[in-house]
C-alpha cells in the first residue's frame, strides 16, 4: 500500500522546540486538520527524513511519540497510521462544523425564483411502495450489451473517435443511429445539421429556452403539466401562459394570441398521461401556422404506448418548420445516462448549438460513441421490446389494482404508460394524502406540483415501474384506505 504523500508540511522556522517536537507539530496539525487519510500509511522515517532534511533517529523519536499521545498507531510490517480515535474525534469535529454552517447565514439574498423543486426521497428504494414517476427497476439495464460496447469502445482503434475534444460537434456515429433507427419510426427525417445531442430532454429544454427568451414573448405550456420544462423556462428568462388540456391532450383554441412558443407532450400528456388523438394534432399544426407559434414537442414515454400504434409525431405532419422535437434516451436506456436530442429547422439548430457550447461544450463523446454503438448492435431494440412488455404486465396489475380499490377516483384515459392519473373531488387534497401515506411506507407523488402556481391540489399521481407486481393489490389498498377517511 503506497503511503500517504506529506509534501505539504515542513519545519517551522526560527522554532525553539527541539526537532523532535517539531515533527511532532506539523504531523499532528495535519491530523487535527483532517489533511491525512486514515486507511493509508504515513512516510517511512527515511521518506520523511530526506524530505525534511533530518536525521532518521529523529522522525523515529517523533512518530513515537505521536504514538504515546494517540495521534498514530504502529502496525507490524505496515508502518505508522492516524489512530482511529483521531478518526472519530474528526467526524465529531465535521458534524460539529456541519451545525455551525447550518445556522450561518448566507451573504447574498436570493430572490425567490418560482421554480419548482424536484422532490423525491433519496432514500426511497427503503419504502415498502414507491409508488413514484420515473424511476425503473435497475436489473432491467441490459449490463451486457453495455459492456460489450464500452469494451469495444474503449479500444485504441476506436480513441481518435472520442478522446479529443469534439469542437461543439457530435458523434456522426450516433447522428446516423438516430435518424436510421428512431427517428423514422417517429415518421421524421432529418439531415445531421437538423440533430443535436444533449444531457437528457431537461437540457434541452433549457437551451430551447435561452434562444428564444430573447424575443421576448411567452411560452404557452399545458396546465397540468411538465414542471421540469417550467423550470427550464422561467430560468432561461421566459415568461409562461397555462393551456388547459382534455382528454385528447393540449387544447388548440385556448392558447392565446402572442405566444412565440407552445409546449406539449402529446404522446403521454405529462401527468395525466393521455395520448393526443391525431384530429388534435393536425389542428394543433394549424394552429400554428394561424397564430405564428413554434411547437415544442417532448415525445415523453412514446415507447411504453403497449396496446396500440402510436399516433405519427407532430414533428412528422409539420410541412413549415415550426415544430421541434425532444427525446431522451435516458429514460429507455438508462436515467443516469442523461443522454437526449433535438431535432429542428437548421437555423434554430445552429443557434442551439452556440447556446450548449457556451454552457458545456458537448456531450461526452465516449458516452456517444458507446450508445451509437449499443443502438448498432440491436441491443436497444431487444431493450425496448423487453421493457415494454414487462411495462405492459405491470400497467395490467396496476390497472386492475386501481379497478379494485380506487373506483372513487376519477381516472384519465390512457394507452399504456408508466403511472396513473387519479382525481378527487371538490377539496381533495392530495398533498395531505401524500404526506399521511408517506408515515404508513407509501410514496406517491402530489398532483398541484404539476400545475402552474400550485392551483390544484386534488390529484396524484401512481408510478408502477419500481415497485413489484406482487405488492400492487396491497400498496394501492392503503392508499384507498387513507382516501376513504379523506373522503
Amino acid at each position: 500500500m503506497s503511503s500517504t504523500a506529506l509534501r505539504f508540511i515542513k519545519l517551522p522556522e526560527n522554532s525553539r522546540l527541539s526537532l523532535r517536537d517539531q515533527v511532532c507539530e506539523i504531523v499532528s496539525a495535519a491530523i487535527m486538520s483532517d489533511a491525512l487519510a486514515y486507511d493509508r500509511p504515513l512516510p517511512s522515517c527515511r521518506q520523511l527524513a530526506d524530505q525534511l532534511e533530518v536525521s532518521r533517529n529523529t522522525i523515529f523519536a517523533a512518530y513515537n511519540r505521536l504514538v504515546d499521545l494517540e495521534f498514530l498507531v504502529s502496525r507490524d510490517r505496515s508502518g505508522y497510521f492516524v489512530h482511529p480515535k483521531m478518526a472519530e474525534l474528526q467526524t465529531a469535529r465535521g458534524k460539529a462544523k456541519a451545525d455551525d454552517r447550518e445556522t450561518q447565514e448566507c451573504p447574498v439574498n436570493f430572490k425567490p425564483n418560482n421554480l419548482e423543486p424536484i422532490i423525491m426521497p433519496v432514500d426511497y428504494r427503503s419504502y415498502p411502495y414507491p409508488f413514484i414517476y420515473n424511476q425503473t427497476d435497475p436489473d432491467l439495464f441490459p449490463v451486457d450489451g453495455w459492456r460489450e460496447c464500452s469494451r469495444q469502445v474503449l479500444g485504441r482503434a476506436r480513441m481518435p473517435a472520442w478522446a479529443s475534444d469534439a469542437v461543439e460537434s457530435d458523434s456522426p456515429q450516433l447522428l446516423q443511429q438516430l435518424r436510421q433507427r428512431l427517428l423514422t419510426t417517429r415518421g421524421i427525417y432529418a439531415e445531421d445539421n437538423e440533430i443535436l445531442i444533449t444531457l437528457g430532454a431537461q437540457n434541452a429544454l433549457f437551451i430551447l429556452g435561452s434562444i428564444f427568451a430573447p424575443q421576448g414573448n411567452p411560452v404557452a405550456m399545458e396546465n397540468p403539466g411538465y414542471f421540469g420544462a417550467r423550470n427550464a423556462f422561467v430560468q432561461s428568462g421566459n415568461t409562461l401562459i397555462g393551456v388547459p388540456i382534455d382528454q385528447e391532450g393540449l387544447i388548440p383554441s385556448a392558447i392565446p394570441e402572442g405566444c412565440q412558443l407552445v409546449f406539449t407532450t402529446p404522446s403521454h400528456q405529462f401527468p395525466t398521461m393521455v395520448t393526443m388523438s391525431q384530429s388534435r394534432r393536425e389542428e394543433l399544426i394549424k394552429t400554428a401556422v394561424e397564430k405564428d407559434l413554434i411547437i415544442i414537442e417532448d415525445d415523453y414515454d412514446v415507447a411504453m404506448n403497449a396496446f396500440t400504434q402510436p399516433p405519427l409525431s407532430l414533428r412528422s405532419l409539420d410541412t413549415t418548420g415550426r415544430v421541434i422535437y425532444v427525446g431522451s434516451l435516458s429514460k429507455i436506456v438508462s436515467k443516469g445516462l442523461r443522454m437526449g436530442f433535438v431535432v429542428a429547422h437548421r437555423d434554430i439548430i445552429r443557434q442551439a448549438r452556440i447556446a450548449r457550447g457556451v454552457m458545456m461544450r458537448h456531450p461526452p463523446t465516449i458516452l456517444q460513441e458507446i450508445l451509437a454503438l449499443f443502438l448498432r448492435l440491436g441491443h436497444y431494440d431487444a431493450h425496448v421490446q423487453r421493457i415494454g412488455d414487462r411495462f405492459s404486465e405491470r400497467w395490467h396489475a396496476m390497472n386492475d389494482a386501481i379497478d379494485t380499490h380506487l373506483g372513487m377516483m376519477q381516472r384519465s384515459r390512457t394507452e399504456g404508460s408508466t403511472s396513473f392519473w387519479l382525481t378527487g373531488p371538490e377539496g381533495f387534497d392530495s398533498s395531505a394524502l401524500a404526506e399521511r401515506l408517506r408515515e404508513k411506507g407509501v410514496l406517491i407523488d402530489k398532483g398541484q406540483r404539476y400545475y402552474i402556481g400550485n392551483s390544484d391540489s386534488r390529484s396524484f399521481r401512481l408510478g408502477f415501474a419500481y415497485v413489484p407486481v406482487s405488492k400492487f393489490q396491497s400498496g394501492v389498498k392503503l392508499i384507498a384506505d387513507e382516501v376513504r377517511k379523506r373522503l
